[in-house]
């Protein structure tokens, strides 16, 4: 329950994961008194959640944020105990002023600025950056008779590791990354039935992070300047062939099947023929976590209205790192911090000659 407590900053950043450290660090360097609430009773941000057998998609060198590199990971891409001790000392290294656990539970407008409503003690800020990202919001499709399923269900944020799913048959529902890795992952463990809305697109097994980071820069700059653009990286494909992914497929354990038309009290219906599973695990993706801004931004079309990470009808609600409508790869560690610049950093001054 929140105290009575009311304490003053000029920012407040909502979330403390690598969105909010790439802001807390423009911010200290800017002077501005600033304050990151975090909900996570530990840093780490949404790494910490992450399944087991999770890695980066790119080398630790090309997955810093600013000012200070990622440690070297000697062996292949960095796991996410990596990431998370990476961010546990960069938030050290810069002294953020983080609180933790912090939920933020409502903002509201006042005439100098935001009232920001916790379950600890409240802030009034003269500005807010939104840096929830929006693993806290997974996306459940509805799908006939998903009440009548007597088998387990859960959603990405729910898997850790194959080994509860011993000798089980499990449905993975899903196209992209996640379905493709925790498929991966379950081999050998338990029988699997993927089902995707669409064959599953594989992009080239050299292409990484790295070039996914380029490609979307490119991509934006070309729809900023009205040039044709061949998509992005939609044009390449869906999924990143990480090693483990690369092996399955490899080996033929990564096959595909239509999604099901509905379920079942003990399985799932495809092409018309019902398919027993003892567990569903989906992976549908998430929606960004806003739930604390249902009073001051209305959505159009699900779709929050922002220009350059600032709110239409009121700039000084900005958001950071929640996909490519709040800049290209915002949500990965390579693009957050390119993004925090482009919103926080100062102009620098022209040098006269």
């Amino acid at each position: 329950m929140s105290s009575n407590a009311t304490h003053s900053a000029d920012v407040v950043v909502i979330g403390g994961g690598q969105a909010g450290l790439a802001a807390g660090y423009y911010l200290r360097r800017s002077g501005l008194d600033f304050v990151i609430l975090d909900d996570n009773p530990n840093p780490g941000g949404s790494w910490q959640h992450y399944w087991q057998s999770l890695t980066l998609f790119s080398p630790a060198e090309y997955s810093s944020l600013p000012g200070w590199p990622m440690p070297p990971y000697p062996n292949g891409f960095p796991p996410a105990t990596h990431v998370v001790d990476y961010l546990t000392r960069y938030e050290h290294r810069y002294q953020l002023p983080i609180q933790r656990p912090v939920t933020v539970t409502e903002v509201t407008r006042t005439d100098h600025g935001f009232h920001v409503h916790t379950d600890a003690c409240d802030w009034d800020a003269r500005r807010v950056i939104n840096a929830t990202g929006s693993w806290r919001q997974p996306f459940w499709p509805l799908y006939p008779g998903i009440t009548d399923f007597r088998g387990r269900q859960l959603h990405t944020v729910d898997y850790r590791s194959p080994e509860p799913f011993a000798g089980q048959r499990v449905a993975v529902v899903g196209g992209g990354n996640s379905a493709a890795q925790i498929v991966a992952d379950l081999t050998g463990v338990a029988d699997t039935l993927w089902c995707t809305p669409r064959p599953p697109r594989y992009l080239p097994d050299d292409v990484d992070g790295r070039v996914l980071f380029t490609v979307a820069t490119d991509h934006a700059a070309a729809i900023a300047a009205g040039r044709p653009s061949d998509g992005g990286v939609a044009g390449l494909g869906d999924i990143v062939a990480v090693p483990s992914v690369r092996a399955a497929r490899d080996r033929g354990q990564l096959t595909a099947h239509p999604m099901f038309t509905h379920l079942t009290a003990s399985g799932v219906v495809v092409d018309g023929v019902e398919e027993q599973v003892d567990a569903i695990i989906w992976c549908t993706g998430f929606r960004p976590a806003l739930r604390h801004l249902h009073g001051l931004v209305r959505t159009q079309d699900g779709h929050y209205p922002v220009v350059d990470n600032h709110l239409v009808d009121d700039p000084a609600t900005m958001f950071l790192g929640y996909g490519d409508w709040t800049g290209p790869a915002s949500a990965t560690l390579i693009g957050v911090g390119r993004t925090a610049r482009a919103l926080l950093a100062p102009p620098r001054r022209r040098r006269e000659g």
